[in-house]
Order: C-alpha cells, then sequence, then structure tokens
C-alpha cells in the first residue's frame, strides 16, 4: 500500500483548477522565491496498461508547469501553448511523487522559451521544452 506523501508539510498548496486537471489532480504547487514547483504522487487513475503512469499525465503535468511559469513572468495574463516537446526518460510507479522544475529560456514580447524537467526523487523522468503566445499584450 502507498502512503500518502505529505505535502502541505513540505510547503505545498493544492493547484486549484476546476477543468481537466481536476480530473487528474491532485495536483500541488510551491512558490519559493519567485521558483515554481509543481507535484503530484501517482495513483491508479494515473495508470496504461503497462502499470506505470500514463505518459499523457506526465506531458499535461509538463504543459501545466511551463505554462504557468511563463504566467508568472507575464503579470498573470492568459497564454496558450504554441508548441510543447517532450522526452520521456523513465518510469513513474504508482506511488512515486512527481516534481517539476521550470526554467525560462528567453521572453520576448510575444513569446516565451521555457523548459522544465520532471523528477521522480532527483531522477529524471521527463524533459520539456516548448514555445507560449501572450494572449492579450
Amino acid at each position: 500500500m502507498t502512503v500518502p506523501f505529505d505535502f502541505p508539510a513540505h510547503g505545498y498548496r493544492p493547484h486549484e483548477d476546476e477543468g481537466f486537471l481536476g480530473h487528474v489532480g491532485p495536483i500541488w504547487e510551491k512558490v519559493e522565491n519567485g521558483d515554481l514547483t509543481l507535484a503530484f504522487q501517482a495513483e491508479g487513475k494515473h495508470a496504461n496498461l503497462l502499470g506505470v503512469v500514463q505518459g499523457g499525465m506526465l506531458m499535461t503535468m509538463a504543459d501545466r508547469l511551463l505554462g504557468l511559469f511563463g504566467r508568472m513572468h507575464n503579470e498573470h495574463r492568459p497564454q496558450a501553448t504554441v508548441q510543447l516537446d517532450v522526452h520521456f526518460l523513465g518510469s513513474v510507479k504508482m506511488g512515486d511523487v512527481v516534481i517539476g522544475r521550470p526554467r525560462l529560456v528567453r521572453n520576448t514580447r510575444t513569446l516565451f522559451f521555457l523548459e522544465g524537467t520532471l523528477y521522480v526523487d532527483e531522477t529524471e523522468v521527463l524533459s520539456a521544452r516548448g514555445v507560449w503566445k501572450k494572449l492579450g499584450t
């Protein structure tokens, strides 16, 4: 049996989303000194036919991680994913805690270029790189 990870004890708060992420969550977030971390604990609803986390869940996590980080650098204005390249580097087992960390590569007047990594412990399980269009600017 998987022991639930105590996200609040580690400084996380729930990432509120009534839409799609509400179905696949809970997702947890932590912002410290301008740095963003998103996390979730893998459970049965995330499993694929092999019994590890479905790649689409990891891609969803990467998209939200990078998009949210871009919004933080754009006065929380809306934006849209233009491109997201993902590389799967390892599998995620049920019960694993997945932690994502983003990085701003370039910020132009109309676009963000971002990259990030998802980890289980200190092992990289996914790397992502993408472009986001700033809307309403």
